[in-house]
């Protein structure tokens, strides 16, 4: 049985987007045609650039804030809530306080650890 998967290339990851909301957590009911500048997703998959570069401590399942202008709907799922994003357009990452930290990966010709 063969399995398709989307695999991004360059500085690129792959985010599911979360779910639109009308209502914000506070209340506020955003009408439809409301633009929000910025999104949220879960990274589904990273790219081996990405991964390779210490810049950039973002893994897969990471809870990420992305800008949607630059982004690459992929027509792969139904739902088709998947996005191939430059790195550059995912603005933070959310983390909690007691989720690990991700291990810095080490840049060419330095020890892991060495900042």
């Amino acid at each position: 049985m063969t399995h398709e998967f989307v695999e991004p290339l360059g500085m690129r990851v792959l985010i599911r987007k979360d779910e639109s909301r009308h209502t914000t957590r506070g209340g506020i009911v955003l009408p439809d045609q409301a633009e929000i500048p910025t999104i949220t997703g879960r990274v589904v998959e990273v790219s081996l650039q990405v991964e390779r570069d210490a810049d950039f401590p973002i893994e897969k399942y990471d809870k990420v804030l992305f800008h949607p202008k630059n982004s690459i709907p992929v027509d792969f799922e139904q739902d088709n809530l998947l996005y191939v994003v430059p790195i550059e357009d995912v603005v933070a990452v959310f983390r909690r306080d007691d989720q690990p930290r991700p291990r810095r990966r080490a840049k060419p010709g330095q020890e892991e650890g060495e900042t």
